[in-house]
């Protein structure tokens, strides 16, 4: 049987997709936007990992000292940020990509039942389960990590692996708060293939849905795990080991860099230095210690 011809919004969305992804590319590497016809299949080259931190996504992240200035080149101050208070929300541009009804959800089960069964990238088709996220849906504290792994993806909730037994006793052991507490909820809502990086084509479809997340929760802290939650939230090719432990800003929200607990668990001797940047996030929020 004949595919059945795709739509103008179908058509739409796939040049907007190769050309986000282009763009993604470009900015990763340096080079100049060229004028590659985009006919919805291509897509852009995946950067290559690197801890060079010289060509920015965007605009570097504003580190927030105590006398609200500007931190300069090299390791970021790690002094705590003034909280977000609840004006403080993710600023969202229009995107071609993201339904009116992604734009217009007032809650989180709004936002979920928007989203549906989607098909915007190339992992829709791999997935078991799309893991949207979990927690308090007026949470003042949010944690963000990478994608969903393989128990998550059968199960439909972040963090629920090896990774996410650790993340919990951090929460429950070292913060003394609940699971429940808090809100936990990823970059990519699906695995990507044998768990391989999420590409830049995928974390251009995806973002949106976490950017509106935020928004809606409108949290006092985010703590970004790992490299790509970091250099994701904040539009920056600056290695994780060099934005941990220091606050930046995320529309006007306080943001914790520090790493993965997956990474932890290759690294144990690093649980120390990630204790370090939750003790911060506690004396933020105001938590005993």
């Amino acid at each position: 049987m004949a595919a059945a011809p795709m739509t103008d919004r179908q058509t739409l969305l796939e040049l907007v997709t190769a050309l986000r992804a282009r763009l993604e590319w470009c900015r990763d590497t340096g080079a100049e936007v060229d004028a590659m016809a985009v006919d919805g299949r291509s897509a852009a080259p995946a950067a290559a990992a690197t801890d060079d931190d010289s060509v920015p996504l965007n605009a570097a992240p504003r580190k927030t000292p105590m006398d609200g200035s500007v931190a300069g080149a090299g390791r970021p101050t790690a002094a705590v940020p003034p909280v977000a208070t609840s004006a403080g929300a993710p600023v969202e541009t229009l995107d071609l990509l993201v339904s009116p009804a992604v734009r217009a959800a007032s809650d989180l089960p709004q936002l979920r039942a928007a989203i549906g069964d989607c098909t915007r990238c190339k992992l829709a088709p791999h997935r078991t389960n799309l893991v949207f996220g979990v927690g308090n849906p007026a949470a003042e504290l949010v944690f963000v990590g990478e994608a969903p792994g393989r128990d998550e993806d059968l199960r439909g909730e972040p963090f629920v692996g090896r990774a996410g037994q650790l993340l919990t006793e951090i929460i429950t052991k070292g913060m003394k708060l609940r699971r429940e507490d808090v809100y936990i909820a990823n970059i990519i809502k699906c695995r990507p293939p044998q768990n391989r990086n999420p590409e830049p084509d995928e974390i251009a479809s995806c973002e949106p849905f976490l950017v509106r997340q935020l928004a809606l929760i409108r949290p006092k802290a985010i703590v970004a795990l790992g490299t790509f939650a970091a250099q994701t939230l904040l539009k920056t090719r600056t290695p994780i080991t060099r934005l941990r432990g220091a606050w930046t800003d995320y529309h006007g929200i306080p943001l914790m860099p520090t790493f993965h607990p997956a990474y932890l668990l290759r690294n144990p001797a690093e649980k120390r230095v990630v204790w370090e940047d939750i003790q911060q996030v506690m004396r933020a929020l105001g938590l005993p210690r």
